[in-house]
């Protein structure tokens, strides 16, 4: 996996976990400790010895900075219309289809695709998915898998 599509999996992780936090307490301290988590995990899986190593902690770092950014630049509207739009794709978008979302108001915006359905062993149905989005001018994109809870909703495995 290449260091781009790294940071870019920690962008998308990053707003993804700030998606689903709901108080207004401090978005950008919240972001950059959620994204250094993700991102010293991501790290971890490159090098071997002391190159891991010193990869968990770059990724930790870059999750810190992104994250911290990402967690500043969302409001709590723009979170909920990227969560929104996750549950319609998840829900209801064949594989391959987009679905888009927007705050008109502060400008980000972004779109959720579903690549792949299928059934755990446990019975649970998930879905491979690709995000875009796009907040301050910057448009980053990543991937992930969300399963169906017992009470109807997706959850973004993580």
């Amino acid at each position: 996996m290449s260091m781009k599509r790294t940071l870019s999996a920690v962008f998308v992780t990053s707003v993804v976990l700030l998606a689903g936090c709901e108080s207004a307490g401090d978005k950008q301290v919240l972001g950059g400790v959620l994204a250094a988590a993700g991102g010293g995990l991501l790290g971890s899986q490159f090098g071997g010895g002391s190159g891991k190593a010193a990869m968990t902690a770059l990724g930790a770092v870059g999750g810190l900075l992104i994250g911290s950014s990402i967690g500043k630049s969302m409001d709590d509207v723009d979170k909920l219309k990227q969560r929104q739009g996750a549950q319609r794709a998840f829900e209801t978008a064949p594989s391959g289809t987009s679905t888009a979302w927007s705050n008109p108001d502060s400008g980000a915006s972004g779109a959720v695709t579903p690549t792949r359905t299928y059934q755990r062993g446990d019975g649970a149905y998930c879905r491979e998915f690709t995000q875009t989005i796009n907040v301050g001018g910057t448009s980053e994109q990543g991937y992930g898998t969300a399963c169906r809870q017992p009470d109807g909703s997706w959850k973004i495995a993580g």
